[in-house]
């Protein structure tokens, strides 16, 4: 774990993975002093910046940054908040690569369906395009590779698994994510406050649907 200055009034915190990168937007966001001294909170893969508010020096900021101790442990006195918002995505499960993906996992159609709809997920970060946010914490049974030739056009709506990711494509892109369903839920609207329906650290329970 690092943490580096960003510019006047930003760190940016470099972490070992996802997990951590996941542990650490909560426990920050969770944190007595957050409210006063942090304007905003921007995980990545394998980092989060942290920006200050206006007037906030530096050094103050630092100590809305957990340690490595609390990192390990996941929270830490005084870093207590309420449950993060669940969000349900009811899916099709009629994707092209469902049965690929059953047999990269070794399990059939109707249990990579059962594995994607029986464990939460949680958005670990935001990006690609607006409206996307990279999903951790499923089964581990669904770890598959990305496809070998990406697709030119994915349509909205469509959910993918790549890695350790699942996630929804937000509008019509190219993309080569292992397809197994498709939902009719906006991942981005202009007009809903905030567009994004899947900010960081919301839990998403995907629900099978005919």
């Amino acid at each position: 774990m690092k943490v580096l200055p960003y510019g006047d009034r930003g760190l940016l915190v470099e972490l070992a993975d996802t997990d951590a990168v996941v542990r650490c937007v909560a426990l920050i966001r969770s944190g007595p002093a957050t409210s006063g001294l942090v304007a905003d909170v921007v995980p990545g893969a394998r980092t989060v910046l942290v920006v200050a508010r206006a007037g906030v020096p530096i050094d103050l900021l630092r100590a809305v940054v957990p340690d490595e101790k609390d990192l390990m442990c996941g929270e830490s006195p005084g870093h207590q908040g309420p449950p993060p918002a669940e969000v349900v995505i009811p899916v099709r499960y009629d994707g092209p690569d469902l049965e690929r993906v059953a047999g990269l996992t070794g399990l059939t159609e109707a249990e990579v369906v059962a594995a994607h709809t029986g464990t939460p997920w949680r958005v670990a970060f935001g990006g690609f395009a607006p409206g996307f946010a990279y999903l951790v914490g499923g089964d581990p049974r669904l770890q598959v590779p990305r496809r070998e030739q990406p697709r030119t056009t994915v349509p909205a709506g469509a959910v993918g698994l790549a890695g350790e990711f699942s996630g929804i494509y937000p509008r019509s892109s190219p993309g080569g994510w292992q397809l197994v369903g498709r939902t009719d839920r906006a991942l981005w609207d202009l007009d809903r406050d905030p567009p994004a329906l899947l900010g960081a650290g919301v839990t998403v329970r995907f629900e099978e649907v005919p």
